[in-house]
């Protein structure tokens, strides 16, 4: 295998010996040669099968020319928008656009356009009319099917529709792209490629689709919203690789698009070798000049050690993508890679993160899952923990002392969300006391999101009684090690179920914490969560029931706001909240009270109140003490 950089010019392909490549990859990332870029992975992963694979990173998609850097490929193109949503990338929740790209060179925005995997595959058809176009990464694998696009605030048809692509390789991908490699290489036409797991591919052949579920009609789904959340529920229940059936939709002139069951996860064996092949561990040299890329700070020192997640919170994709069962690397892999980085030049004796999607997962949830797969209709966490749920960290643990104890390694931290439910349910309690003593610094981040059980139970996470066992746990752990250690709790504002009730309920236990988060994260409809269905449709698809949504801006501002009511800049905002909820008892100057009364108002109490007025009289009363003689 050829060692160094992917060819990103002509003359770096002849220079490494082609005439042609196989594959050309467009993405709409900068070209980062490392195992947390997917971009990286596909590629290394075709390579190591014998394929050559050219990268055009960033197209400039006003240009046709952008897209001939090498000329036809022998196979096809593979086109992703990059590791995030290039429109959760170009966007914030109130719609904004951001002002820097993390994974764009200098950190710059607007190197990539809005929906970029549509954008640049209609580039590449109208140059190559009949090459085959495979889509893939987190962009095309969450629009699949239909979906609710938020930022156009309509419902979307399959994005291999849109794009002209020809297949969807979702997931992760390692193995579907490898297959579908193979496929082409041996003489398959890719119109003909319709049996590959982990692929969605469209047809006007109804004959040829065979046990397969069949989704409402697109127009019917884009009708009625009841609808729309019928069908993503079949989608939701039909994601695991062994349970799932094969699905498919129906749209005008009897086209169908055909979802295929979810690629097999890997083996602890593929993993190591996904994560053993040659990256650069950095990003392309020409990238120098420009200052570098951004996003490769959060990942160099850090560690992947696991994929999937089985925590089952509503507002997360990864069931749609990873999915829910839960693979590992071996911890020879794991270290295999940290003693190659721990040497490197920069390196100044921090790893910064040994996890994945939730750290402290290094195994399935139960021994059936490698086998059988996931629960259809039940969660492993959600509500209380299955009884079949294996609790255990002690993989875990191993694995965090083998890399403490390499030379060169002053700390490992863990940065990657721990599952404070599943810590708090391991009867043995080693691991909270080696994460307090040993694996953060100052402050522990958990995500409990919102401490009212409503929400809590529309987002999929453990009441709110759970996390309150954590933090007494972690007070208590911390104390009996000496250290004087924080909890950074994220916490989420209108998210389905959220009215102004229990945005407040929120306020007071922060209130009663004593904490002001620095930031809040207002819950973001990204296509193919559970949440995003609900906001959708004002529906829950788990029971079809109604769910309240904040859909109004200011609505939205004011739940945001009152998580932050110590902010002067908030307290217009709050105190319309607080009124509009009932809760004028919080406007006041009682402990208790969020803010205090405008001046010249009255209170709850129906008293007339100035702001200054309970100091003046203190004032007053000391005066007449030191009259007295009393002071």
């Amino acid at each position: 295998m050829k060692k160094g950089f992917l060819p990103v010019t002509r003359e770096e392909m002849e220079e490494q010996g082609y005439d042609r490549l196989d594959f050309v990859y467009v993405i709409g990332d900068a070209y980062v040669d490392h195992p947390s870029f997917g971009h990286a992975i596909i590629s290394r992963v075709l390579q190591s099968h014998g394929y050559s694979v050219g990268i055009i990173s960033q197209p400039d998609w006003k240009r046709q020319d952008s897209i001939d850097v090498f000329g036809e490929p022998r196979l096809g193109f593979l086109v992703s928008a990059g590791n995030m949503d290039s429109m959760v990338n170009h966007y914030s929740v109130s719609k904004k656009r951001r002002e820097t790209d993390a994974f764009t060179p200098g950190g710059v925005m607007g190197k990539r356009p809005d929906y970029a995997t549509i954008v640049y595959c209609n580039l590449i058809r109208r140059k190559y009319k009949n090459t085959p176009v495979i889509i893939g990464g987190i962009e095309a694998s969450l629009r699949r099917l239909s979906h609710y696009d938020y930022w156009s605030n309509k419902i979307k048809r399959s994005i291999l529709l849109d794009s002209g692509a020809d297949l969807i390789s979702y997931g992760m991908g390692e193995r579907s792209i490898v297959e579908i490699a193979d496929a082409l290489n041996s003489g398959i036409d890719i119109k003909d490629i319709t049996f590959i797991d982990g692929t969605v591919y469209k047809t006007r052949k109804r004959e040829d689709i065979y046990d397969a579920i069949e989704l409402p009609h697109f127009e019917d789904v884009k009708a009625e919203k009841s609808v729309y959340a019928k069908s993503f529920y079949i989608q939701y229940t039909n994601t695991d690789p062994f349970t799932g059936k094969r699905l498919f939709e129906t749209y005008d002139d009897k086209l169908f698009v055909v979802q295929n069951p979810a690629a097999k996860p890997l083996s602890r064996g593929e993993m190591d070798m996904v994560y053993a092949l040659p990256y650069m561990r950095t990003y392309h040299p020409s990238y120098e000049e420009a200052g570098g890329v951004p996003a490769i700070e959060e990942v160099k020192f850090s560690l992947v050690s696991n994929r999937g997640c089985y925590g089952g919170c509503n507002f997360c994709a990864l069931t749609f993508h990873q999915g829910r069962i839960v693979q590992t690397r071996s911890h020879e892999s794991i270290v295999n890679e940290a003693e190659k980085m721990i040497w490197e030049e920069d390196f100044k004796g921090y790893i910064h993160d040994v996890g994945g999607p939730t750290a402290n997962f290094r195994a399935p949830a139960c021994g059936k899952q490698m086998t059988k797969g996931v629960c259809k209709d039940k969660q492993c966490l959600f509500p209380k923990p299955c009884s079949n749920l294996k609790v255990d960290h002690k993989d875990y643990l191993s694995l965090l002392k083998k890399l403490r104890e390499l030379p060169n390694v002053k700390k490992v931290f863990i940065r990657s969300g721990i599952r404070f439910d599943y810590l708090i349910y391991d009867k043995d309690q080693t691991f909270l006391k080696e994460l307090c003593e040993h694996h953060i610094s100052g402050q522990l981040k958990v995500a409990p999101e919102h401490i009212s059980d409503e929400v809590l139970n529309k987002m999929g996470k453990p009441s709110a009684e759970v996390y309150h066992r954590f933090v007494k746990a972690y007070k208590t752990t911390n104390e009996k090690l000496g250290k004087k250690q924080f909890l950074v709790p994220y916490l989420m504002s209108s998210h389905p179920g959220s009215t102004l009730k229990e945005a407040v309920e929120l306020a007071e236990y922060l209130r009663d914490l004593g904490y002001m988060p620095q930031q809040v994260q207002d819950f973001y409809p990204t296509p193919s969560t559970m949440s995003t269905c609900m906001y959708y449709t004002g529906l829950d698809p788990r029971t079809m029931k109604p769910v309240y949504v904040a859909v109004n801006p200011h609505e939205k501002a004011m739940q945001r706001a009152l998580i932050q009511y110590r902010n002067p800049k908030n307290y217009d905002l709050v105190r319309e909240a607080l009124i509009k909820a009932g809760r004028e008892d919080l406007i006041g100057f009682d402990k208790k009270c969020l803010i205090r009364p405008k001046k010249g108002e009255k209170n709850y109490q129906g008293k007339n109140v100035k702001p200054n007025a309970r100091k003046k009289k203190t004032i007053r009363n000391v005066h007449k003490k030191k009259k007295d003689g009393g002071v």
